[in-house]
């Protein structure tokens, strides 16, 4: 699982799981280059300022990378904008943020494949992975949330949903360009969550135990390298076995 100097581009690299995204990267000899709101651009330690809900912030990165590589290998989706209210129950949540969610998550997603396919086409080569979830493609279990005030975002599961079959779309239209489009599914990681949901979560999981960030990183690596180089338009799911029940 080798990526030979591969140039990829990972949004919300210094996030929970983008953190180990691009360490799985670079341990498998690729170029990761972190994009990321919470960085300033330093190229020489391929870190570039990114804010994904601006299209002209997009540009910018995609136009430093190829003037510094000559190339764009790979996209990871990883990050995760959402709006201050986010997590709000179904009854409580306004239209407004309803549609702002779907805009920063799934159409800043659009916009950043739109772009960078255009590079990979001219190339003919490229892979992309976009992070959905679990639940997109199953409803939660709204047990795991009882006795917190916890609760999985109605917009989560419409966008993460929306995200796998876009996915499998860009496959299609792409593949006879050399291009080649994955999803990861991620089940609930663990990140400090309130205890009694995660002893509900873990009851309820095959394995017993939530996710870490760490099982995310080494199959974006592998979707991303020659080793996954027929495989396209498909969804890896990584939940423990939670979605076998």
């Amino acid at each position: 699982m080798n990526l030979n100097n591969k140039v990829i581009i990972v949004t919300g690299g210094t996030g929970l799981i983008g953190k180990e995204i691009v360490s799985s990267i670079k341990k498998c000899n690729g170029i990761a280059i972190n994009t990321d709101i919470n960085l300033e651009t330093k190229l020489d330690n391929d870190e570039v300022y990114c804010n994904i809900t601006d299209e002209f912030s997009i540009s910018q990165v995609i136009n430093l990378v190829v003037s510094k590589y000559g190339r764009i290998d790979g996209l990871v989706n990883n990050a995760y904008p959402r709006t201050k209210d986010w997590g709000l129950k179904f009854e409580e949540i306004k239209p407004e943020s309803w549609r702002e969610n779907i805009d920063i998550q799934l159409n800043s997603s659009f916009v950043f494949c739109q772009k960078v396919l255009t590079q990979m086409k001219l190339q003919n080569s490229g892979a992309i992975v976009n992070v959905a979830s679990q639940y997109g493609v199953i409803a939660p279990d709204f047990s795991v949330y009882d006795g917190t005030d916890l609760t999985s975002p109605a917009a989560y599961s419409a966008i993460k949903g929306g995200l796998i079959n876009f996915t499998r779309y860009i496959a299609s239209y792409f593949g006879k360009f050399g291009i080649r489009a994955n999803c990861i599914s991620p089940g609930g990681v663990f990140d400090n969550q309130n205890p009694i949901f995660v002893k509900n979560y873990e009851s309820k999981v095959p394995m017993r135990r939530m996710g870490v960030a760490k099982d995310m990183g080494d199959p974006v690596a592998f979707l991303l390298s020659d080793s996954a180089s027929y495989i396209t338009g498909q969804n890896l799911i990584i939940d423990g076995g939670w979605t076998s029940i």
